[in-house]
């Protein structure tokens, strides 16, 4: 079962991993937080209709330490790639407003069917997206069910900015995919190291013998551009 817990805040910065800056609102400081902040990120809105931030209670002041979510386990047979690790999406609008997201997220992938938990900083999860060969289905904290062709569009509608799943699916492997690809660098032991594809500019870094623990992805458009940082804590 899906459990719902979150909480909006205004954070004038950037969310961050592995000690980027945040910086409080006054409110915070204050200690005062509405009820007029609990209204859910997962009900479709994200952050297109308002800045909204996935966390909760204190820990939105310590949001570099976020709880990785559980592994997911007994889904699909056969073996599966499997990554746990924390998430931090930043956009920055052309008319100078800033939107951040950070969570954790859980990556269970058997080559034909993938699935990918998105969870609050204390690891609750929040929404679940099955990814299969004809389709994409997302499961909402509230139950509600979503479905489009590609979980891409799923994400996007999720969290109001991109998040690259299917790029992601050989990214979080080493590997680039099929689709056409420019820019290629290796480090010194072999690995990618960068690529730009898809429109997504792509770094890999801190491997393990699964694959990258360090993915950062940058995209620029006219009207935005937009930050994506994985951290793989458990393989």
């Amino acid at each position: 079962m899906i459990t719902r817990l979150t909480v909006r805040l205004g954070l004038h910065g950037e969310a961050g991993l592995d000690g980027q800056r945040m910086t409080p609102s006054a409110s915070l400081k204050s200690g005062k937080v509405s009820s007029a902040i609990w209204p859910s990120l997962f009900s479709g809105q994200g952050l297109r209709r308002r800045r909204a931030w996935l966390c909760a209670g204190a820990a939105a002041l310590l949001l570099s330490a976020c709880a990785t979510p559980q592994k997911i386990s007994g889904l699909g047979e056969g073996p599966a790639f499997e990554r746990a690790g924390r998430f931090a999406l930043n956009v920055s609008n052309a008319n100078g407003q800033r939107e951040a997201l950070q969570g954790g997220f859980a990556w269970r992938d058997t080559g034909r069917l993938l699935v990918l938990d998105l969870a609050n900083p204390l690891g609750s999860i929040l929404a679940r997206i099955d990814v299969s060969p004809s389709s994409a289905t997302l499961t909402r904290s509230d139950g509600r069910i979503e479905q489009a062709p590609n979980p891409d569009a799923l994400v996007e509608e999720v969290l109001g900015s991109p998040m690259p799943v299917r790029g992601l699916r050989g990214w979080l492997q080493g590997q680039v995919g099929d689709s056409a690809v420019s820019e290629l660098k290796k480090d010194e032991e072999g690995h990618i190291s960068g690529f730009t594809q898809d429109g997504w500019r792509v770094r890999l870094s801190r491997y393990d013998a699964e694959g990258p623990r360090l993915l950062q992805m940058n995209r620029s458009d006219t009207s935005r551009d937009i930050s994506v940082r994985l951290v793989v804590d458990e393989s």
